[in-house]
């Protein structure tokens, strides 16, 4: 029996000897706020965000802070864990810089005027030695660090 393009095509990208086709999560940050962002604009009140990481809670802790999420709850479900956020409406963006760009102590102007519509109401969230901050606090404690994404 001969195969078709198509056929040839799908074995060769799903080869049956591997089983089910597992999908890799490259970035699980960035997969968090593209759900919160899709949430949000649906106008739901709740999102589910699986898996659980330090770096999302830090970051969901950051932006509870400022008042742009309500709290949110983390499940244990002894494996990766959840987590539930509570949604006010008040996010209009949010999102990860893929690249880690290094921020100087010097510089939080010039990536707050490339990155920012506005530096009233806009947050970068940096990792620093000192832990994750946004880059108010950064600038106060007088450190630097990597970016990791923004909120407004």
């Amino acid at each position: 029996m001969r195969q078709t393009r198509s056929q040839e095509v799908s074995t060769w990208l799903f080869p049956s000897s591997l089983g089910a086709a597992t999908i890799v999560r490259m970035n699980v940050l960035a997969d968090a706020l593209k759900s919160i962002n899709n949430a949000e604009k649906r106008g739901k009140r709740h999102v589910l965000i699986r898996p659980c990481s330090k770096v999302i809670v830090r970051f969901l802790t950051m932006m509870m802070n400022h008042g742009y999420i309500g709290e949110f709850e983390i499940i244990d479900d002894h494996r990766a864990g959840k987590i539930v956020v509570n949604l006010t409406g008040r996010l209009n963006t949010c999102g990860v810089i893929s690249a880690r760009f290094d921020v100087q102590l010097k510089d939080p102007e010039k990536w707050q005027n490339n990155l920012l519509p506005s530096h009233q109401f806009d947050f970068i969230i940096l990792t620093t030695s000192a832990g994750i901050m946004d880059h108010k606090e950064a600038r106060q404690k007088h450190t630097g660090g990597k970016i990791l994404g923004f909120f407004f």
